[in-house]
């Protein structure tokens, strides 16, 4: 008999991102957990990604994208449309995030359909998600019981109402999780401080292993095995754009845990590093798209994603 692939599901975010630089404006559909749920398809991971997209045209854009990448949809009742961010870089590239009613006011419930996609998944990937909603935080437990989870906590300031309340949504999940992500940012907006801190509690707390992201410092990884690190890969061609990097490392990391688990610390090392590949390939070309170094040597260094 013909055994399934392994799948994964992803919960998050699904947004427009309306972009505002010197070359004018432009919309790339984007999101975090959309963009986790489109690197894991392209890493080879059936895929379904459950968040809130509207009945409007914005869905419609959202819903032909997540289609062309071959992720199934499972949506939320949006009774306010589809979430967009409007975008915009500082003189350094850096981007400036501010979101729409809808994307502040996100809300996803779990049918019946989004209950036996998780149930079917070998892992649950949770980002950008409102933690700091204990009403969201309650269902989204409720949902995920029995399930092999990783989680990205990525609070976003503009969708961020109650730092407190979202840490405790937070660290509510962290217990038992197969992987943590955690990047520098969020140490400093969501802890005061230190990533190799937050890292220690992370594990204090129960989770099986971290992975703590540092931009240019590159990354750490927390197991039983050991702390691991890898620095920043070097990559043919310039950085065009970083937006995407952590949300490329983290589908490259759960890439390598559907249907399976690293075991010793020469594996982790190596899903580490291929997760580093990747990030600095998806840096390579403007958008959050998952890129390969090998997609890259195929051609695709001009396509635009989101």
């Amino acid at each position: 008999m013909q055994q399934n692939t392994p799948g994964a599901v992803v919960i998050g975010d699904a947004l427009i991102d309306e972009i505002h630089d010197n070359g004018g404006v432009r919309e790339l559909v984007g999101g975090a957990a959309l963009n986790v749920a489109v690197g894991l398809r392209r890493l080879g991971v059936p895929t379904t990604l459950i968040a809130m997209v509207g009945d409007d045209e914005a869905g419609s854009h959202i819903r032909e994208y997540l289609a062309d990448h071959g992720v199934r949809l499972i949506t939320s009742h949006a009774p306010l449309g589809s979430s967009r961010a409007i975008v915009q870089r500082d003189r350094n590239g850096e981007p400036t995030y501010v979101f729409n009613e809808a994307a502040q006011r996100r809300s996803i419930r779990y049918g019946d359909e989004a209950r036996r996609a998780l149930a079917d998944a070998d892992l649950a990937v949770i980002s950008c998600f409102p933690l700091d909603v204990p009403a969201e935080v309650d269902a989204l437990a409720d949902a995920l019981a029995g399930v092999r989870v990783a989680i990205d906590p990525n609070p976003r300031a503009g969708m961020l109402s109650d730092r407190d309340e979202f840490v405790r949504g937070f660290e509510r999940l962290v217990a038992g999780a197969a992987i943590v992500k955690v990047g520098a940012d969020d140490a400093a907006l969501l802890y005061d401080g230190d990533l190799d801190a937050l890292r220690a509690r992370l594990r204090a707390l129960g989770t099986d292993a971290v992975l703590a992201t540092a931009g240019k410092d590159g990354a750490a990884l927390e197991t039983d095995a050991g702390i691991l690190s890898a620095p920043i890969a070097d990559l043919p061609g310039p950085i065009v754009d970083t937006v995407g990097a952590g949300d490329a490392t983290l589908s490259a990391v759960a890439a390598g845990l559907v249907g399976g688990r690293p075991q010793t610390a020469d594996d982790w090392q190596e899903l580490l590093d291929r997760a580093m590949d990747v990030a600095a390939a998806t840096c390579r070309a403007e958008g959050g798209l998952l890129r390969t170094p090998e997609s890259l040597e195929g051609g695709e260094r001009g396509v635009r994603g989101s």
